[in-house]
């Protein structure tokens, strides 16, 4: 069966459209949602796909057993500029802030869970933090290349560095020429190709959290792809890359481990909404 009409049968079982959005009870609409199916993907990846690392190890089948919604793209500065003035959290004038729809930054895991908070009591739904698991099976889109875009991409695809190409890596070519300018930050959200369910943003732009504690492997990993109890609980997994970071970094398997109290101009996040 098409992954789109696993979409839609999913979304219809939930009484929801495939893409929706929650109205907030004071009025407007909430991060728009993208419905995502129940099933099995193989999670990490195999020692000879390029840019593998240790931590990605071993490739495993994993089971989503619930449908469930992911941000279609990552809470953009206006998104969290709503949740800043409900709330008067504090924003430090020494950091670098985001505007608009390119996405929110210099955010610790506390200040996430704020957020997480805010926006379940605003909508009477259960908003949270996606797993490793739900994070990287919603990237792939049944897809076992490296990129839900192939074996390859381009930084008119993905937002990377361009001084660190994918297939020129692969190929170990020590001369060419970037196929785009480097950036000094983030890009505005969907602006680059989505994902077959429609996700945008999933590889680059900016690292996202995940609800999971750093593991070194996925060598104990659960096979549900809930929590493993071995993990460190100060460090959290985060996934897809950033524009700052190499066109390696913004595979599906690839991870990256983060301090729960880190802020970074590189470090984002996008939401779960359970269905």
């Amino acid at each position: 069966m098409a992954i789109s009409q696993l979409q839609i049968d999913a979304a219809r079982a939930a009484n929801v459209p495939s893409h929706f959005r929650d109205s907030y009870q004071s009025g407007g609409l909430a991060p728009e949602m993208t419905v995502i199916p129940p099933g099995r993907f193989e999670m990490g990846s195999e020692p000879d796909e390029y840019g593998h690392r240790r931590e990605e190890y071993p490739r495993h089948l994993t089971t989503i057993p619930c449908a469930f919604a992911i941000g279609t793209y990552p809470i953009t500065a206006v998104e969290f500029e709503r949740f800043r003035q409900a709330t008067e959290w504090f924003l430090r004038p020494e950091l670098i802030w985001h505007t608009g729809r390119l996405p929110v930054i210099n955010i610790r895991m506390e200040d996430v869970r704020l957020y997480l908070a805010w926006l379940s009591a605003e909508t009477g739904q259960r908003y949270r933090l996606p797993t490793e698991a739900e994070w990287e099976y919603a990237a792939r889109a049944g897809t076992t290349t490296p990129f839900y875009h192939g074996d390859d991409v381009s930084c008119r695809e993905v937002h990377f560095n361009p001084f660190f190409p994918y297939k020129e890596g692969q190929e170990k070519r020590r001369w060419y020429m970037p196929r785009c300018f480097p950036s000094p930050k983030a890009s505005e959200t969907g602006i680059r190709t989505a994902n077959a369910w429609g996700l945008h943003d999933m590889h680059g732009n900016v690292w996202e959290f995940t609800s999971n504690h750093w593991t070194s492997s996925h060598l104990y990993a659960n096979r549900d792809g809930s929590a493993s109890a071995s993990a460190d609980p100060h460090w959290y997994v985060t996934k897809g890359g950033s524009w700052f970071d190499p066109a390696v970094s913004a595979r599906s398997a690839a991870r990256k481990k983060r301090y729960l109290d880190e802020l970074d101009t590189n470090l984002g996040f996008r939401v779960v909404r359970e269905l």
